[in-house]
């Protein structure tokens, strides 16, 4: 860990983002990481990090609520689409950052499609996490497709969020509507819901409740399932032989925040290489958006899944993000 945080220190120092002062962030990936990265860019830049923990959709209806006179100065992590809603809504600055040529295609064109007012910072397959020890108890096979989460004997043992509070949630429903349509995949939510124990608040809490014990089958982003078995708990994970979607865990510096040219070095910082290793320090396997982030042989692999071309540009706008989540809570959550 010092190595890590002497080599950013170097790295700050290299591209002159040393400052004073405050900067606000709104962080939406584990508390883990939110902590590690607030710490040493504190330590190491002296700009005092403000770090907030919310969920996509809270973050998205906070910005929204305090979009006449913003308290937040950027937005790290958190599904793509609920970025890209902030975008279209006019609460993130258009902001190209020289780092741009280092990203994988799939950041870079997150940037694109929301016009330079978001960037990817790392990639996330959606999956299944399951609980070795409880599958082993009632002799059961851990799922491999959707199909199977709406098997009787799944009936009460998975857990997932709500689409109207976490970005993982509607990733699932956007998901489901690519590859089975619209009409099918509300068939099948519906048939879901019977397995579903409990709609979460967040969408990590499924897997801490898998990892626990307290449920046998979450679905998750794989890599939060990962973090939990490197923590030492009975899990792994499968992503669904159908095909699957995946979450550009994106960032965006917020409109008229009030310490804009601190986010704009935080944002640097939080794209350089240097910056892209503390998800990894802090045990999260997602991805990286800088290609020249070291390869680690723990962080998924998409070539190694099923991945849907996933239309982020439509499911990402605000219109079909609401009435989605809508049709969710009337046809599926309220459904008996």
């Amino acid at each position: 860990m010092q190595k890590l945080i002497a080599g950013t220190a170097l790295a700050l120092a290299a591209s002159g983002a040393f400052a004073q002062g405050q900067v606000n962030v709104i962080c939406s990936v584990q508390a883990e990481w939110c902590n590690l990265m607030s710490t040493v860019y504190t330590k190491t830049t002296g700009t005092k990090v403000n770090m907030t923990a919310k969920g996509s959709g809270e973050a998205l209806a906070q910005l929204n609520a305090e979009k006449a006179n913003p308290k937040t100065d950027l937005w790290f992590g958190g599904t793509g689409d609920t970025h890209l809603q902030a975008g279209e809504m006019g609460l993130t600055l258009e902001y190209k950052s020289p780092l741009l040529k280092e990203l994988h295609p799939w950041a870079l064109r997150q940037a694109e499609d929301s016009k330079f007012r978001t960037v990817g910072v790392y990639l996330g397959p959606l999956g299944f996490g399951f609980n070795k020890e409880l599958l082993a108890k009632k002799k059961m096979v851990a799922p491999t497709s959707w199909a199977d989460l709406i098997k009787p004997e799944y009936k009460g043992e998975v857990q997932m969020a709500n689409p109207a509070s976490s970005g993982t949630a509607y990733t699932v429903i956007a998901t489901l509507v690519q590859i089975m349509g619209e009409d099918k995949a509300f068939d099948y939510l519906r048939a879901l819901n019977k397995s579903i124990s409990s709609y979460t608040r967040s969408g990590t809490a499924p897997v801490k409740a898998v990892a626990r014990g307290e449920t046998m089958v979450s679905i998750s982003f794989v890599h939060d399932v990962a973090t939990e078995a490197t923590h030492g708990f009975p899990v792994d994970s499968n992503t669904p032989v159908e095909g699957t979607g995946a979450e550009i865990g994106s960032m965006s510096i917020v409109k008229h925040g009030p310490n804009t040219a601190n986010a704009k070095a935080f944002y640097e910082w939080a794209l350089s290489p240097g910056g892209q290793q503390f998800g990894l320090a802090a045990t999260q396997y997602q991805l990286p958006s800088n290609k020249n982030v070291p390869e680690d042989p723990r962080v998924v692999d998409p070539t190694k899944m099923k991945l849907i071309n996933y239309d982020y540009a439509k499911y990402g706008a605000s219109a079909e993000r609401r009435r989605l989540i809508s049709k969710w809570e009337k046809e599926v959550q309220d459904y008996k």
